[in-house]
């Protein structure tokens, strides 16, 4: 395995929304992540999604945070995240409030967010309100939480690692 990507024990060190999807997704998948363990590389499943990222709404241009990487923002301070998923999830919408606390931290005055599904043609609305705050702030603790643990969280059951890039890792005979 790599070395670290950064210092796990730095509560300063910033967040981006992988961390944030990871979290959602397997905190498993988190830990490893920030212990440069990278196999999205080699996965077809993300190759696609990058082609599909590509490929439509071509006349955006990603915002560059550093930490992260938001799809577009529009006037108004809309966020803009495209998924190649077929279903709607909960970290999508986790990582598009992610995206508008670390906007908001920045001094945007951000209004919310919408997920885009093009295979699907659907897109998902995401609210930025108190509420909304404090689960993206509480998203970040529960991260810090899992990066910091000496030894990675238990696998998910494995129905629930169908796709994942980390699945050989995990379940490797």
């Amino acid at each position: 395995m790599n070395q670290p990507a950064h210092d796990l024990n730095d509560e300063t060190t910033q967040l981006g929304g992988v961390h944030i999807k990871y979290l959602y997704h397997c905190p498993r998948q988190l830990w490893l992540y920030t212990r440069g363990y990278r196999p999205e590389q080699r996965s077809d499943l993300v190759a696609f999604g990058e082609v599909v990222d590509d490929t439509t709404y071509t006349r955006r241009r990603d915002i560059d945070l550093g930490e992260a990487k938001i799809d577009w923002v529009t006037t108004g301070a809309v966020i803009h995240e495209t998924k190649s998923s077929r279903a709607p999830a909960e970290a999508h919408t986790a990582q598009v409030r992610h995206y508008c606390l670390l906007l908001e931290r920045r001094g945007v005055a951000v209004r919310g967010g919408t997920v885009h599904y093009p295979l699907i043609r659907r897109t998902t609305d995401v609210p930025w309100d108190t509420a909304a705050r404090a689960e993206a702030e509480d998203a970040e603790a529960r991260a810090r939480t899992v990066i910091a643990a000496p030894t990675a969280p238990a696998r998910l059951a494995r129905p629930q690692c169908r796709g994942c890039s980390y699945l050989d890792y995990c379940w490797g005979d």
